[in-house]
């Protein structure tokens, strides 16, 4: 004969580790109560739930006007690993919306992430990156991380950093605020950790270190360092990349690096005169230039025949003339 009996095992599909949230306005009030919470799973629960909210951007409102940040802000001193990951995914998710970074700017959230920088944990780290290459994409987070002095300790990261991925997603926040600043980068060497990302095997890494050269190369400092670490030769080598992002932002890169009259001397600028004029039977006439790497290198062209006409002009006559070749091959077809 069957007996009823209640059984002691969780029903099917149910989460052990999801809390359940109160109903309407009284849901973010009470997952910050338990944010608080001495508990240690409670608070796990309370941030999960915190995940699943924030996707809404009045969530994310709300949570700015009762205290959630600072909240937030102190979970991420939390001895449990589990807790500061949770914590991190929270704040890149609400760094992915306008009213989230405004958030982070309000309540000082960057400087926060930045103790987190050498975490132990790599989906910490990761969700940190993640959060800064959502912030730059307004001036206003660009120049929050470089007023906050974190362009060195990312550079330093950049070649720290093992992991591609992270090393992408450092590279995307450092291209936007280098674009606002690039003087401490140019004092953190800069210029050489980008030159060896230049030739890594993964694509997506040339084309964001060239990217972020072409920054650096916009003031003078930046200018002559990519020269004086021999950077021109890659970038010139980059010319005939399969990948076409890769060769639109080595085209870029060259042409803001080439504009000192002084650096077209050089017998790498002759090559890359060479290549970007059309006078060489292989490279880019083999490959397809999109139109954004047609106008860079329309650009590049301009420059090189610019400064190597300036250049020519301003030769005195005791002075040792270049050879007919390298003039040819600065000046338009």
């Amino acid at each position: 004969m069957a007996q009823s009996g209640n059984s002691m095992e969780l029903p099917i599909n149910i989460n052990a580790a999801q809390v359940t949230t109160a109903y309407g306005h009284r849901a973010l009030p009470k997952l910050n109560e338990e944010l608080q919470s001495e508990d240690l799973q409670t608070r796990q629960k309370a941030l999960m739930a915190l995940c699943d909210l924030m996707h809404d951007p009045e969530y994310i409102y709300k949570a700015m006007n009762i205290g959630c940040m600072e909240n937030l802000k102190a979970l991420l001193k939390d001895r449990n690993s589990m807790v500061r990951i949770k914590t991190t995914e929270v704040l890149y998710i609400m760094a992915s919306h306008s009213v989230g970074r405004f958030a982070f700017l309000e309540h000082d959230i960057v400087l926060a992430l930045s103790f987190l920088l050498n975490d132990p944990s790599p989906v910490c780290r990761r969700n940190l990156y993640k959060a800064y290459m959502q912030l730059v994409q307004v001036p206003r987070g660009a120049e929050e991380i470089i007023s906050k002095g974190l362009i060195s300790p990312l550079v330093w990261k950049l070649q720290g950093e093992v992991e591609e991925e992270f090393q992408e997603l450092i590279l995307d926040t450092l291209v936007l605020c280098l674009w606002e600043d690039a003087t401490e980068a140019l004092n953190s060497n800069v210029v050489p950790i980008l030159k060896q990302k230049l030739i890594s095997t993964n694509e997506n890494i040339r084309s964001k270190a060239a990217r972020a050269l072409l920054n650096v190369s916009i003031s003078r400092v930046g200018k002559k360092q990519v020269c004086q670490f021999d950077v021109i030769p890659i970038l010139v080598h980059l010319l005939k990349d399969p990948v076409e992002h890769v060769r639109s932002n080595a085209a870029g890169a060259l042409m803001f690096a080439l504009v000192i009259t002084e650096e077209m001397k050089s017998h790498y600028v002759a090559q890359a005169a060479f290549k970007l004029l059309g006078r060489n039977t292989g490279g880019w006439r083999g490959a397809s230039w999109g139109w954004k790497g047609r106008r860079l290198r329309g650009q590049a062209q301009a420059g090189l025949s610019e400064g190597a006409r300036a250049l020519r002009g301003s030769m005195q006559p005791w002075r040792q003339k270049p050879s007919a070749r390298f003039w040819s091959c600065c000046t338009p077809p």
